[in-house]
């Protein structure tokens, strides 16, 4: 479950930033950033016509009208206005809107069969009614289904899947008994062949739309790039084995008449699904978790209540090492005071073995983020520890660690491979988290320099430095924009950048610093296609080239598509 990319990841999204300030080259394509809103701007653009032939239509009544009776209306509207103040302007708006509406080719409750033409960002099928949009959850391109209109806008609407009429050969009976109710997975009714199809397809669709560049079709053939014309998209690399991949569950606590409740939340709600196994979480979690819910319940334990901020237990977190096989369970509660502790975790511990680690993370606030500022050790100790590929790092409570180990290697493995690292190369790390990449570089590179502004993540990425005895890597807490140059102006200049932003992408002032600092290579390491293809094309405007994206699956079954895209000079 994402909605989910963060020290890199969680830690460094939540942090509080300053507003950026907008660079030279960053003004010269606004358009583009402009152009980066939701998929949901192709519905402005495609129902075009329709508003226009609305405003013909509405046009046409006002000329019809004579100076009288224009006057009229506009003394009328002038005296509403005056009598009845904001409220009345207000429902003539209303009124304005309904009207609108009510032009449109579907309503509210009608039914209408559609064809689905295509799939948009957040996994819904996409129709249309005589030119309108419906998106329809659970529907997949190249189906005609019979839907229910629920909600309808100016230029789309939204719609409930009824019937399917014709149904797609991707579509797959979704294995998950509460698939339809839990929001954690969006695709499971879709082939995972097509998954990662569809994936790529994304990531093409927004790299033409958005960052206008030419993109060159990749049957998976080797492909000698020196001679091809445009970018290079290569096909998703996928897992051998989609299911069981996360090391880390998040589990909100809930109450219900039959007790203590854990899951996830339902689509579109706070309304907390109980559970007792993912099929994308680790079986280990899942039983942690499950005996967490057993103990909590056989004592007596309050589960907090968002509505009224009573009640102790708020989340349980479950880490596991893949490789090592240990496992960190942190109890998040609403105050400090845990009754019966000792039952809690001599229980835990009777019976899950491989825990090595039990810590209660306090968080009072009303807020729905997950972890509060004071964390504490129950049991055992403060980390646990665990290897991508040969890098081993510490994972402490609320440090960031890749949720998908697997793949987590294969992303970081084309990383170093797009920095095209020879030995004696200097690279930088923006946005370095706690050091994963910047770990991996180092192995291949003369120099790293790991930036990000969050200072726990670089006091783990220290930490993780020392642990592997790497001494040709240096971390700096602060925002890459402000550190980077100052690094220029010590002498350090990079043969190799390296950017992993958050879901926004990267601050404009770090593009612009990037063209002044003229690397030979850029690695953009992305978990949103938008901002990627929104920032390729200010760097691409600056003088690079974009030669190469590779999309890499590090959510299957959800929407999430993780890629990594190689930039090099021009000249």
């Amino acid at each position: 479950m994402t909605n989910n990319r963060s020290g890199r990841g969680k830690s460094r999204r939540n942090a509080a930033t300053v507003t950026p300030v907008q660079g030279k080259q960053y003004k010269k394509t606004m358009k583009a950033t402009r152009e980066s809103e939701p998929e949901q701007s192709q519905v402005r653009a495609e129902n075009g016509l329709l508003q226009a032939e609305i405003k013909h239509k509405n046009g046409n009544v006002n000329e019809n009208m004579n100076d009288s009776d224009r006057k009229k209306r506009k003394n009328g509207r002038d005296t509403r206005r005056s009598s009845n103040g904001r409220r009345s302007h207000d429902a003539s708006n209303r009124n304005r809107s309904s009207v609108e509406r009510s032009d449109l080719p579907v309503q509210k409750n009608d039914e209408a069969v559609i064809d689905i033409i295509g799939m948009n960002h957040d996994g819904e099928g996409v129709g249309r009614v005589e030119g309108f949009t419906l998106f329809v959850p659970g529907a997949l391109p190249g189906e005609k289904v019979r839907v229910k209109v629920l909600k309808t806008k100016k230029q789309y609407g939204y719609a409930k899947l009824l019937d399917i009429a014709q149904a797609s050969p991707d579509r797959i009976a979704a294995p998950c008994a509460i698939y339809d109710q839990c929001g954690g997975c969006q695709i499971q009714h879709m082939s995972y062949e097509a998954q990662l199809s569809w994936k790529r397809q994304h990531v093409v669709d927004v790299l033409e739309r958005i960052g206008k560049l030419s993109v060159t079709s990749d049957d998976g053939t080797s492909v000698d790039l020196s001679s091809v014309h445009g970018v290079v998209v290569h096909p998703t690399l996928g897992m051998s084995e989609p299911w069981r991949y996360r090391n880390k569950a998040q589990v909100p606590i809930g109450v219900t008449e039959g007790g203590l409740v854990g899951g996830f939340y339902a689509r579109g709600s706070h309304r907390i699904v109980d559970m007792n196994t993912c099929l994308i979480q680790d079986e280990r979690n899942d039983e942690v978790v499950a005996r967490v819910k057993e103990i909590g319940r056989m004592l007596g334990i309050s589960a907090y209540n968002e509505e009224t901020g009573r009640g102790l237990l708020r989340h349980v977190v479950v880490k596991t090492a893949f490789r090592t096989g240990e496992m960190m369970l942190v109890l998040v509660t609403n105050g400090r005071d845990i009754p019966h502790a000792d039952a809690w975790m001599g229980s835990i511990r009777e019976h899950i073995p491989h825990v090595a680690s039990i810590c209660q993370n306090v968080n009072t606030k009303r807020t729905n983020v997950i972890f509060g500022d004071e964390t504490r050790v129950l049991w055992g100790r403060d980390v646990i520890y665990d290897y991508i590929g040969n890098v081993q790092f510490a994972i402490s409570a609320r440090s960031f660690y890749q949720v998908n180990p697997v793949q987590t290697e294969v992303l970081y493995g084309k990383t170093v491979e797009y920095a095209g690292l020879t030995g004696k190369e200097t690279v930088i790390d923006a946005y370095c988290g706690i050091g994963t990449i910047s770990l991996f570089l180092a192995q291949h590179a003369d120099q790293v320099y790991g930036v990000e502004i969050v200072k726990e993540a670089i006091d783990d990425a220290r930490s993780n430095a020392l642990l592997n005895e790497m001494r040709n890597v240096k971390f700096e807490v602060g925002a890459s924009e402000d550190v980077i140059p100052a690094w220029k102006e010590q002498g350090i200049t990079a043969d190799v950048i390296v950017v992993d932003p958050p879901r926004k992408g990267c601050d404009p002032r770090l593009l612009d610093t990037i063209l002044e600092m003229k690397p030979e290579r850029v690695v953009y390491v992305s978990c949103n296609p938008s901002t990627l293809a929104r920032d390729l094309k200010i760097l691409e405007d600056g003088g690079y080239k974009t030669v190469e994206v590779q999309p890499v699956d590090m959510f299957p079954h959800t929407v999430h598509v993780e890629s990594v895209a190689l930039l090099v000079r021009k000249d």
